[in-house]
């Protein structure tokens, strides 16, 4: 029987018990998806990834939510070269994800990916009027702070932008209307909502909230993926660049979790934060 070798890591932490949990197999050679799949809905994470051989980059990353594979996400990628680089020694690799090449650079225990998107990232309306997707996530249309816009740099998901850091903690997306909520190009209903502090420059409260396997609404603590969308946000509504902004998330589920978010004069996004690793084990299949 194989045994496969896995290790516990928080991404975006400042502390030992904070951030987003990943767990990472170091090697995935000889599992299938279906495998992988059952692997990840064992763990019960957010994400679950597998290292595999590549020709073109460091490695091949496979990522898988419980319930189904992802083609980018941003936790994922930096938790698992934060496990590549314990593996091969080195800060900077480049890791094929099914989204495209992303490349990834540490200093010390901080992490820096660069978004797979090439030039302007894809955006598109939500799809319903404003005061719907207000309601839908228990706000009033006030509390907008522009129209809720799909954003696309690895994967698409909705933005939300929010007058105030306040509305951000205010929300409550109401689980028994789930079937009204928008849905992603993979079919994934979620809604990332983000206000800059007035109170801190620099400074943006965030959360993600997504329908979880099997029904209701849950939330991420740290969200990778939606922070470059947040960039492609700032591009597509004409900010000035460069940008670099703080994004504090996961406050209201226990697990706080800092994102450091950059975009270039160039249009470049670049998400970044701590990696802690916690723990290892195997598994035998």
């Amino acid at each position: 029987m194989p045994t496969y070798a896995f290790r516990l890591v928080n991404v975006f932490a400042e502390s030992t018990f904070g951030g987003n949990p990943l767990c990472v197999f170091e090697d995935a050679r000889g599992m299938d998806e279906a495998t992988m799949q059952a692997l990840a809905l064992q763990f019960n994470l957010s994400e679950t990834t597998f290292l595999l051989p590549s020709t073109e980059a460091d490695a091949a990353v496979r990522i898988f939510t419980p319930g189904a594979e992802m083609r980018f996400a941003g936790h994922p990628t930096l938790g698992t070269a934060h496990v590549l680089r314990a593996l091969r020694g080195a800060d900077s690799l480049r890791l094929a994800l099914k989204a495209g090449m992303v490349p990834v650079h540490a200093q010390g225990d901080r992490w820096t990916l660069t978004a797979p998107h090439a030039g302007q990232p894809r955006t598109a309306p939500a799809g319903l009027p404003d005061a719907a997707v207000a309601s839908l996530l228990g706000l009033d249309a006030a509390d907008l702070a522009g129209p809720p816009l799909w954003v696309d740099t690895g994967a698409d998901q909705l933005l939300v932008p929010l007058r105030h850091a306040e509305a951000v903690r205010r929300a409550r997306p109401d689980s028994s209307r789930l079937e009204a909520w928008p849905q992603s190009s993979l079919g994934r209903r979620s809604a990332y909502l983000f206000a800059f502090d007035e109170q801190r420059r620099g400074s943006v409260l965030a959360r993600y909230f997504f329908a979880r396997q099997g029904g209701g609404v849950a939330e991420d603590p740290g969200t990778g993926s939606a922070c470059a969308n947040l960039g492609g946000w700032l591009l597509a509504t004409g900010h000035a660049l460069p940008a670099a902004y703080t994004i504090e998330q996961g406050e209201a589920v226990g697990r706080p979790c800092r994102l450091q978010l950059q975009v270039g004069r160039d249009g470049v996004i670049q998400v970044g934060g701590r990696v802690i690793e916690i723990g290892r084990g195997t598994v035998t299949l």
